[in-house]
């Protein structure tokens, strides 16, 4: 108390006026969070259609017509239908775990959307490329805590996949990671976007390549979908869940998508048109769209791979490539 009185005397003001003036100064951030998580749920809804449509021109047959215009509205009818139907759960799952996790995992892939690098921000976040890795690290527990929880074999093994297959391509995310850095010369994300105008993609392809394929493990996406296998594990981790808690999980997969896409854009590819900022943003979202489109067509067109041979392409391909590239980046940066 002694020290709020102190502050109110040299401040001169009410406490009543402190706490207005605080909301007034945080109200632009909370606003700013606020749109770009709508904005980032609305994207994740009209990819869902996206890729339906596709897989079904891809597939000779049509996709999601039927509710409204061209099938329009069909990702609002899913969600619907979704949060809306009963929760019933086995009963000898582990209670609490089971619904966190995929709380726990929705709340941390939004967290990711923090670090979008749009131009007129009302947030900075000078480490946003470590904040990336932090963030998306810890991820895979959601997955584990998941499958754990459900006290089913099939979840269990699809856990397991994923915790295993996570272990393998975890370093060398980091050594992508580490190189497109190096050439662009920064950890903040959104300086990254304003000052690179290098397209590394083009530098180092085999580099870009890679970061791709592991993108693909990451977001347990095909060929690489190891932890969802349908015909191998029923369902993967997620087989015991329905209704609104399995929506969390879906939409925090479809978040992971868009938001790595995103950041490969940032990372790989340089700015159209440096000088004129406004059209910048535009050119992300289109480059993003592309890059996510990729996830789309990689699933309508690979099979399956057996799990060992991602194993031995993780530790016998890509690790040692890697290091060959980072060897010979560094000397040539310092050169430079």
């Amino acid at each position: 108390m002694s020290l709020l009185r102190w502050q109110n005397s040299a401040t001169g003001l009410n406490p009543v006026y402190e706490f207005i003036v605080l909301l007034i100064m945080i109200l632009p951030y909370t606003i700013s969070f606020i749109i770009r998580y709508v904005i980032a749920l609305l994207a994740i809804a009209f990819y869902t259609l996206i890729e339906r449509k596709f897989l079904g021109y891809f597939q000779l047959r049509k996709g999601p017509n039927k509710v409204g215009l061209i099938g329009l509205p069909q990702p609002f009818a899913d969600a619907i239908k979704l949060f809306t139907k009963e929760q019933s759960k086995p009963t000898i799952i582990n209670q609490s775990p089971f619904i966190v996790a995929p709380v726990l995992g929705l709340i941390l892939t939004l967290m990711l959307w923090a670090i979008y690098p749009h131009f007129h921000p009302a947030i900075f976040l000078s480490f946003g490329a470590l904040y990336f890795l932090c963030v998306s690290r810890i991820n895979v527990y959601t997955t584990f805590i998941a499958g754990w929880s459900s006290n089913s074999k099939y979840a269990l093994l699809g856990a397991l996949r994923a915790v295993a297959q996570t272990i393998s391509y975890e370093v060398r995310i980091s050594l992508i990671l580490l190189r497109a850095l190096i050439l662009a010369r920064q950890i903040d994300i959104a300086l990254i976007s304003i000052n690179s105008i290098s397209w590394i993609i083009f530098i180092l392809r085999p580099l870009a390549l890679i970061w791709f394929i592991t993108n693909l493990a990451e977001t347990n996406r095909t060929p690489f979908d190891f932890a969802e296998g349908e015909s191998e594990l029923v369902s993967g981790f997620n087989v015991e869940y329905r209704s609104g808690i399995f929506a969390l999980i879906f939409i925090a997969e479809y978040a992971n998508i868009l938001i790595i896409s995103l950041l490969s854009v940032v990372f790989f590819s340089g700015i159209s048109n440096p000088i004129i900022l406004f059209t910048s943003d535009i050119g992300l979202i289109i480059k993003t769209i592309l890059i996510a489109t990729l996830f789309i067509w990689i699933r309508a067109t690979m099979p399956r791979i057996r799990y060992d041979y991602l194993i031995q392409l993780t530790w016998k391909g890509f690790l040692p490539l890697r290091l060959a590239i980072i060897i010979i980046i560094i000397p040539v940066i310092l050169l430079l």
